[in-house]
């Protein structure tokens, strides 16, 4: 595999430093930040440890576990950037994957895959067509269960399916409104996978769904999910970048 080019990662050193967003209020993105772009980034890759960098540049101060994330959105500079993961600590080249940031914009980077066979998933968090007055929750997935084929995801409140359709490996969808409360998410492919969860969704809350598993469909699969923010009360679209990861036992 190719080597790295961040200087053994460069672990120590957060990239960009004084552009991390730091989750407090809608100001401490928009005024201290304003000519920067937020990333978050989460490790879906369950044989692997990462570090992530951006046009050679570490991303993370220390490497990311199987289903740890980078705490909250971190900065990084608009433009076309290199986007490359690295196996800790051996350096060995991941995935790469070259993308477009724009200022004042959040995406979610989500590292899939296994037995030496990645992707690095980037997508764009489009919170400003989210409302916060809606009195609603935003709930998106990412399907990154190894080896199955195309398995059913079904996210139901109050009776209704908010989600309800088949998904290919690495697929992102797009957010749904949810009502606040229970919530059931359910996931099977007919064979191996079969899951079956409940979930308490906050108001004006944003979250996605991290459908994880082993190095196939076989081993164990797991539902957990990230809070990416909460939609703002002012402008009812900006978000406050606070985010956790949750396990669902």
């Amino acid at each position: 595999m190719k080597r790295n080019h961040l200087n053994a990662f460069a672990i120590g050193a957060v990239l960009f430093a004084g552009l991390t967003f730091t989750a407090c209020k809608k100001s401490t993105f928009e005024n201290n930040n304003p000519e920067v772009a937020g990333l978050m980034a989460v490790n879906l890759a369950f044989d692997k440890s990462i570090a992530i960098g951006i046009n050679g540049n570490a991303l993370t101060n220390n490497p990311l576990e199987f289903t740890n994330f980078t705490g909250g959105y971190l900065g990084v500079f608009p433009g076309t950037r290199s986007v490359d993961t690295y196996a800790y600590p051996s350096g060995d080249s991941l995935a790469t994957a070259s993308y477009e940031f724009e200022a004042k914009k959040y995406y979610s980077l989500f590292v899939v895959g296994a037995n030496n066979a990645y992707q690095n998933v980037i997508v764009k968090d489009n919170f400003d067509s989210l409302s916060a007055s809606s009195g609603k929750a935003y709930v998106r997935y990412i399907n990154a269960i190894n080896g199955s084929v195309n398995p059913t995801i079904t996210v139901s409140s109050g009776g209704s399916n908010v989600i309800n359709g088949q998904a290919s490996f690495a697929v992102v969808s797009d957010f749904v409104a949810v009502a606040p409360g229970e919530s059931t998410i359910t996931v099977t492919d007919g064979t191996s996978v079969n899951l079956n969860r409940s979930v308490t969704f906050e108001d004006k809350k944003v979250y996605t769904i991290l459908l994880t598993s082993g190095a196939t469909s076989a081993e164990p699969a797991q539902i957990k999910y990230v809070v990416n923010g909460v939609l703002d009360e002012e402008t009812g679209q900006r978000t406050i970048s606070s985010a956790q990861v949750v396990d669902i036992k």
